[in-house]
């Protein structure tokens, strides 16, 4: 910990030296100030929550060259690692963390906007909801979505993580789960990290052996959702449900 606060408080004078000379308008806080937040570049308010550069490059100039990796895009927030992003000249351990936590927090700035209090109306609005959560992880997420007698959102819960198949992904926890929670409909989630949401025959295997089960209890499986790079699969949009 004293490392890093040693190596931060070294980055501080050094951003100081090379931002000094930069003119008002063009320094983040004073143009926010001035302007107001949206005027800012992408690399300009991750600037100021970065706050300090490095030796070579203030620190806007740090945030362009990390925006420029990758993807290209803010997108580096999701996909990038914690040691990808400390390849990136002026990026050490602190700033790469500090960067992963704005992109979790985007995640979850998405969801809250879209909080659980929904009734259920459609394959598209359940794969919105959850899109920002799936989309961009880099294994198979296993969830099951708990509704009431009136499709309002009781819960979920993320029963599995690896490839999805009968061996991980059990009827027996899916529904004791409903049961816990008194739910009379679920949902079932997964992601393809290939961004690609069709449907593989094994998904279709599971989707019918767990609404075989749920039938037996009661509870009704209303559709399997297949969540991709942005877009999504409804098997029972497609008729295999």
């Amino acid at each position: 910990m004293y490392v890093l606060a040693e190596e931060r408080e070294k980055e501080v004078e050094l951003n100081h030296t090379i931002m000094k000379d930069y003119p008002e308008s063009e320094k983040p806080f004073e143009k926010a100030l001035s302007e107001g937040f949206q005027v800012l570049s992408d690399a300009e308010l991750l600037a100021m929550i970065l706050r300090t550069g490095s030796k070579d490059r203030n620190v806007v100039e740090v945030c362009r060259c990390f925006l420029q990796s990758g993807h290209q895009n803010l997108l580096n927030l999701y996909d990038c690692t914690v040691e990808e992003m400390m390849k990136i000249p002026g990026i050490g351990k602190v700033k790469a963390y500090q960067l992963k936590a704005v992109g979790e927090l985007s995640k979850r700035i998405v969801k809250s906007v879209k909080l659980p209090s929904f009734q259920l109306m459609s394959a598209r609005q359940v794969a919105d909801y959850y899109m920002e959560r799936f989309r961009h992880e880099k294994r198979e997420h296993f969830l099951v979505v708990f509704l009431d007698t009136k499709c309002n959102f009781i819960g979920d819960e993320e029963l599995s993580i690896g490839t999805v198949n009968a061996s991980l992904v059990s009827p027996r926890e899916v529904y004791l789960s409903a049961l816990q929670r008194n739910a009379v409909f679920i949902l079932i989630l997964h992601n393809h990290p290939s961004g690609d949401p069709q449907e593989s025959m094994e998904d279709i295997a599971i989707t019918r052996r767990i609404k075989q089960s749920g039938e037996m209890m009661g509870i009704q499986l209303l559709d399997h959702i297949i969540i991709g790079d942005n877009c999504y699969c409804s098997l029972k949009e497609k008729g295999l449900l």
